[in-house]
């Protein structure tokens, strides 16, 4: 950042994600992911001040390893309440039905769906 710029505040970044799109908000998650991904790599590698890498890398694994599993938990839920309702003129017959058992999910022009 330049030395004049401020951080945005939590508060502030919270405001911009809430403003995003389904699609703009999965996009900054994969940007995120790869930074978080760029960071731990970095972390698992030697180098010359290895112990406090170590320490720092160990606290980003566990809290993001965490958050993810928070995060996946939440998304099998939000799933299996969306896939028990249906969606219109879908009708489960199962709280767990496959991704294929979607009569929307139509192949495509390869005959694959």
């Amino acid at each position: 950042m330049e030395p004049n710029e401020q951080e945005p505040s939590r508060e502030d970044v919270e405001q911009l994600f809430a403003a995003m799109s389904n699609s703009e908000l999965l996009a900054a998650l994969d940007l995120l992911l790869l930074e978080l991904e760029k960071r731990l790599l970095r972390y698992a590698q030697a180098g010359e001040e290895i112990l406090e890498m170590a320490d720092e890398g160990l606290l980003l694994a566990t809290r993001s390893g965490a958050r993810l599993e928070q995060a996946q938990s939440a998304a099998e839920h939000t799933r299996g309440h969306l896939q028990l309702v249906g969606v219109g003129e879908w009708r489960p017959r199962t709280t767990r039905p496959s991704w294929a058992g979607d009569p929307r999910v139509v192949p495509d022009e390869d005959g694959e769906t």
